[in-house]
C-alpha cells in the first residue's frame, strides 16, 4: 500500500510540475511578444491571450498585470496616433484587469500601471482633468515608489513625465535626458523577482538617451 501510495504522490507531484511548466512556458511566450507588438490590434489582441491565461490561473497577479499592461500600451499607440476619444474605453479596461491583480497581489508594478492608466485618461483633456485623474496618477506614482523605490520602471516613468511636459508647466527635455540616464542604471543593477515579473523598459530608456536634446 506504501508503494501505491508513494508512487501516486510522485505522479501528482510530476502533474503539478508539469502544469506549472506549461505555464510559465506560454506565459514567456507571450511577454516576449510584447516586444513585437506595434499596432492597437496587435497589443488588444495579446490583451485577450493574457486575459484566458488569467481566467485559468485566477491565483497569480501576472496574467492580469500583462492583460492591463497590453491595454496601456494600446492606449499609449492610440495617443501617438491622435486618437485621443478611445483612451477613456482603453484606460477603463486596464484599470478592471488592474484591481482584480491588486486583490492578489499589492505591489509597485500593479500600481505604477495604475499610475499609467489615470494618466492615459487624463490625456483626453489635460487642462480639465489634471486635477482629477493628473493627482490620481501622482498618488499611484507615489504609492509605487513607496513600495519599491530602485525599481527602474518607476524611474522611466518619472523620466518620460519630465520629458514631454512642456518647459512652462516644469518639464524639460535636457532634465528628461538625465533622468533616463538614471532609469538605466537602475535597470542594470535590478533583479525581476521572478521569471514571469515585469522587465520591460530598459530598451526605451536606451532609445531616450541615444536622442540628441532639440
Amino acid at each position: 500500500m506504501k508503494k501505491y501510495l508513494l508512487s501516486f504522490a510522485l505522479i501528482l507531484c510530476s502533474l503539478t510540475a508539469f502544469a506549472q511548466t506549461a505555464y510559465e512556458k506560454i506565459m514567456t511566450e507571450k511577454i516576449a511578444k510584447l516586444e513585437a507588438c506595434k499596432t492597437p490590434e496587435e497589443f488588444q489582441t495579446l490583451a485577450n491571450d493574457f486575459q484566458r491565461i488569467s481566467e485559468k490561473e485566477k491565483d497569480k497577479w501576472q496574467p492580469l498585470y500583462y492583460t492591463a499592461f497590453s491595454f496601456i500600451q494600446k492606449g499609449r499607440v492610440q495617443m501617438r496616433e491622435g486618437k485621443m476619444q478611445e483612451l477613456d474605453i482603453t484606460a477603463d479596461q486596464a484599470m478592471k484587469y488592474l484591481t482584480s491583480a491588486e486583490s492578489i497581489a499589492d505591489n509597485a508594478e500593479i500600481h505604477l500601471l495604475k499610475k499609467m492608466a489615470y494618466s492615459l485618461r487624463m490625456m483626453v483633456n489635460p487642462a480639465q482633468r489634471y486635477m482629477t485623474d493628473g493627482a490620481k496618477a501622482s498618488t499611484e506614482l507615489t504609492a509605487a515608489e513607496k513600495l519599491d523605490p530602485d525599481n527602474p520602471r518607476i524611474a522611466l516613468i518619472k523620466a518620460e513625465d519630465m520629458y514631454f511636459t512642456p518647459e512652462q508647466y516644469g518639464g524639460s527635455k535636457t532634465k528628461g535626458l538625465e533622468m533616463f540616464k538614471l532609469a538605466l542604471e537602475k535597470f542594470n543593477a535590478y533583479k525581476p523577482k521572478t521569471a514571469l515579473d515585469p522587465n520591460w523598459g530598459k530598451s526605451e530608456a536606451e532609445y531616450f538617451i541615444s536622442q540628441p536634446v532639440k
